[in-house]
């Protein structure tokens, strides 16, 4: 019985150890679970909160066909670019719009206050908390950086944190062309580019500046449209989960790059330490329980005493 106890013992030790080493066990039991809250926070973004969402991007003009067909959280993530089509989306520039925006909150599992609508300590703002700016809030930024005049121009454009932020294709010129600033007032645009490219920072505009020296780079307007792939005659309730191999034909794709820079990352890797640390303590509690329970009965056996005795006999010899 006591020989059964201490191999029990140590192998309760020895899985122990390898809880607190490594991510094997919580791997198996925490990213499941991850995996599920996330389905339940999508399932608590329903059609009404959607619309309004609409209103924070910029896009209120799509309200009424999003509000009918009952678009919600989980609708969003899976959207296609064929389901955009059939709620009468069809610039390119709105597609982008909401592409980033469905990746603002995949960042942020899902958080249905995670966008920023009124101006807050930006002393040490980063490109991270810019991604999650309204429309309204973008506009503030102009007015504050002067630009009053023109922010008005944003209104149902589409233009959020988010876009500005993560989408390559978006920049200054874009921008500016939004905004109905003349080409010929060159101090004016050169004004705007220099606090747009202060404000996203420096990764974001290399991915911008390398996506215009592609040589197939076309300006992003406002009457750019989106052509279908293939006519579509079952409407909006075609709009169903797709298996993962479908996903180019997902708005925001479900392997769409994630930002690499360190404000980004530090979100999304303190989010993991949660789960991790969470999942672990829970293993570890149950461990010790048991091996409270192991030493307590190898105590009553006297083990402890024989070992010690073995001991003492081996150092004579």
């Amino acid at each position: 019985m006591m020989s059964d106890a201490s191999e029990m013992l140590a192998a309760a030790l020895e899985q122990m150890d390898g809880i607190i080493a490594g991510k094997d066990i919580i791997e198996g039991f925490c990213k499941p679970a991850l995996g599920s809250e996330e389905d339940d926070l999508k399932g608590r973004l329903d059609h009404n909160w959607v619309t309004r969402w609409l209103d924070d991007i910029g896009l209120p003009q799509y309200k009424s066909h999003f509000d009918e067909a009952r678009v919600d959280g989980r609708m969003l993530h899976y959207m296609t670019v064929e389901d955009l089509l059939s709620l009468k989306v069809g610039s390119v520039l709105h597609h982008l719009s909401i592409k980033r925006a469905i990746q603002v909150l995949r960042l942020n599992s899902y958080d249905p206050n995670c966008l920023r609508r009124r101006p807050s300590d930006e002393n040490n703002i980063t490109p991270a908390e810019i991604s999650q700016w309204t429309n309204h809030r973008v506009m503030e930024w102009l007015r504050s950086v002067d630009l009053a005049e023109y922010a008005p121009n944003l209104r149902g454009s589409g233009v959020h944190g988010g876009l500005m932020v993560l989408e390559p294709r978006f920049n200054v010129e874009a921008l500016a062309l939004l905004l109905s600033i003349p080409p010929n007032k060159t101090l004016l645009r050169r004004h705007l580019a220099t606090h747009f490219h202060l404000l996203i920072g420096s990764e974001a505009q290399r991915l911008k500046q390398d996506c215009l020296e592609n040589p197939d780079y076309t300006v992003l307007t406002a009457t750019a449209k989106v052509k279908p792939r293939r006519l579509s005659f079952g409407g909006f309730g075609t709009l169903r989960r797709r298996r993962q191999d479908d996903g180019e034909e997902y708005v925001c794709p479900m392997n769409v790059e994630m930002p690499k820079s360190s404000s980004f990352q530090i979100h999304l890797d303190h989010l993991d330490q949660m789960e991790d640390s969470e999942g672990t303590v829970k293993q570890i509690g149950a461990f010790s329980e048991g091996i409270n329970n192991l030493t307590s009965m190898l105590k009553d056996d006297g083990f402890f005493r024989e070992v010690d005795s073995a001991e003492t006999l081996d150092r004579a010899v």
